[in-house]
């Protein structure tokens, strides 16, 4: 799975959360999948602002001021690119 940085993404690209580096700031583009009605009630939502700040089994990531921690598969349904 590659890692990349947002600074070396196009600005129309997306990947998903699993493959944006540690220490990188995103915005989420789509949430598709079973689980993402659940991150959107938690305020996880499309056009939000995202900081990853480790990944491993679970991922952390600095949503809105807090830190949340998901599973990688959850994460592979989220869609983000570079901040804007």
């Amino acid at each position: 799975m590659p890692t990349a940085l947002a600074s070396d993404l196009k600005i129309d690209s997306a990947m998903t959360l699993n493959q944006v580096g540690v220490g990188c700031d995103v915005t989420i583009r789509i949430l598709n999948g079973p689980g993402c009605d659940r991150l959107r009630d938690l305020g996880f939502c499309e056009q939000l602002q995202v900081r990853k700040l480790a990944g491993g089994r679970n991922l952390i990531c600095s949503v809105c001021g807090t830190r949340m921690a998901i599973s990688r598969e959850l994460a592979e349904q989220v869609l983000v690119a570079p901040l804007d």
